[in-house]
């Protein structure tokens, strides 16, 4: 069932998108040559626990995974696309990091990710982050009252199809409030003038997830939560909170 909010619920789930966004900038600004993943997870829970928040993703055990999530950010470095746990490995010079993170704040929840590159970036990587922006602000930009959910789809498969990039087949975007993962889901790619009307008040976690070999399939890793390419090539994955208005998109997890 879709849940339509009220504004003064898109206010209180502001609060948590600033949470989340303050997160995503601590961990970003932690994140250099020799730190853990394992380190950035904790300047996250540090983040949260300041600001009296509290982890969706913490514990989190959706039905095809085999343990509970046991982390506070997803940590997905390189060929990882998405769900990657925060371990031991200590980050490289070129590594592509993507980042994702959720935050609960008076029952409401925000997820927002970012991705971004360690150290010295190569040009490839450089051009799949900007083109995984891009595609946020794509959707975003379609995520206007009366539109379809395919325009947002449409807008967002557009700008990877055009760079050749692969789109993770099954997996997209989501309707998110009291839980983090809510209806409707919002894929990466369909037709325009399709799907879910979009209405004053429906927030939406938009999410783009690219991957730069083209393919999209993908693979599972044995700890059951790590999503990879199957070609072993780079991704990159960036979303935004974003609470459909009457003023146009309201970016409930900008910094």
């Amino acid at each position: 069932m879709v849940e339509i909010k009220t504004d003064a619920s898109l206010d209180a789930m502001r609060e948590a998108g600033r949470v989340v966004a303050a997160a995503l900038a601590a961990t970003q600004e932690a994140a250099a040559v020799g730190v853990s993943l394992r380190e950035l997870d904790e300047v996250a829970r540090a983040v949260l626990a300041e600001a009296g928040a509290t982890s969706p993703f913490l514990g989190y055990r959706p039905h095809f995974a085999p343990t509970p999530f046991p982390a506070v950010i997803c940590a997905s470095v390189n060929d990882a696309i998405v769900h990657g746990i925060p371990d031991g490995y200590r980050l490289r010079d070129g590594d592509l990091v993507s980042i994702d993170c959720g935050a609960i704040v008076d029952g409401w929840a925000g997820d927002a990710a970012v991705s971004f590159i360690v150290g010295t970036p190569r040009p490839a990587d450089q051009r799949l982050v900007e083109t995984t922006r891009q595609a946020l602000a794509a959707g975003i930009e379609a995520a206007v009252v009366g539109a379809r959910m395919g325009d947002i789809s449409h807008a967002i498969g557009t700008v990877a199809r055009a760079a050749g990039y692969g789109i993770m087949e099954d997996y997209g975007g989501h309707g998110i409030g009291r839980s983090m993962h809510e209806d409707p889901s919002v894929p990466n790619e369909g037709r325009p003038g399709r799907g879910y009307r979009l209405r004053h008040g429906l927030v939406l976690a938009i999410e783009p997830m690219f991957t730069a070999g083209g393919r999209d399939a993908y693979i599972t890793d044995p700890d059951g939560w790590t999503l990879r390419t199957v070609d072993g090539s780079r991704a990159a994955h960036s979303e935004h909170t974003v609470a459909i208005t009457e003023d146009g998109p309201r970016v409930l997890t900008a910094l």
